[in-house]
């Protein structure tokens, strides 16, 4: 599991300063997918920067901007890599910084191990479930193995001295969760609320910054999956809701339902 993880991170990087170099240009070369979401320069570069890393493991990769597979192919993976090159296209694009470069290694249907990288800070998530989560920041063009991640970074979750602590946004939320916030305010009181784009949310709750993440409205596997990883081992729990089940990977339809991610 180190070699796989320190590919992960080794293409993460690779990923980053591909994004890092069309971030710094004038043109992002955005265009329309199907599904009315952007695509840009940066998010075809990082996948080509993954792609023949994650090849170097001899395990399938399920990328957003790879081709799309069928599940009849798919279904008899044992492992998998479920990678997004760039989770959080319309942050790069409005350049406030909060989009990140997400690889997840699956087992079975369930997230093992996870990076989420974050080009522009150079945050590092990463996470190996059962052996903690760490978090790094790197400066430009640097990279970084998992045992350095043990040695040098982070433990997560940290402590800090807040408010009970949410992530959403009072602007943009669905009733439901509006109502799930209600609920937390009869529980705690005043409530805290965050807001950041891409996987950065779970990687927000897994660090310890806040204590709850309601996601009520959708998303694909690909979003979630590495920073699912990082909570994972950092202690937390990902489940369906209201189901309160476990969250699983490499399903037919890859939307994702409806989650929570806290204690």
């Amino acid at each position: 599991m180190t070699e796989q993880l320190n590919l992960a991170l080794r293409a993460a990087a690779q990923a980053a300063q591909a994004i890092l170099e069309v971030y710094a240009s004038a043109d992002f070369e955005t265009e329309t997918k199907g599904d009315n979401s952007p695509l840009t320069l940066a998010d075809r570069r990082s996948h080509l920067a993954i792609q023949p890393v994650l090849n170097e493991s001899d395990i399938p990769v399920l990328s957003e901007e790879g081709r799309s597979i069928p599940y009849a192919e798919r279904a008899p993976w044992t492992w998998l890599w479920v990678v997004d090159p760039l989770d959080g296209t319309k942050e790069f694009i409005k350049r406030n910084g909060e989009f990140t470069v997400n690889i997840a290694l699956i087992n079975g249907q369930d997230p093992v191990a996870g990076v989420v990288w974050v080009p522009v800070t150079g945050e590092v998530y990463a996470g190996w479930v059962g052996h903690g989560a760490y978090k790094m920041t790197l400066a430009p063009g640097e990279s970084v193995e998992w045992d350095r991640l043990k040695t040098e970074g982070l433990p997560l979750p940290q402590t800090f001295d807040r408010p009970f602590t949410a992530v959403g946004s009072r602007s943009h939320m669905s009733p439901e969760t509006e109502v799930y916030f209600r609920e937390l305010e009869a529980e705690h009181g005043t409530v805290n609320v965050l807001s950041k784009g891409s996987s950065l949310k779970l990687c927000m709750v897994a660090e310890g910054l806040a204590d709850v993440y309601p996601r009520f409205a959708p998303t694909m596997e690909w979003d979630t999956a590495a920073g699912h990883a990082v909570c994972t081992a950092a202690g937390f729990r990902v489940l369906r809701w209201p189901e309160k089940t476990p969250v699983k990977y490499n399903k037919e339809d890859l939307l994702n339902p409806w989650f929570w991610v806290g204690r």
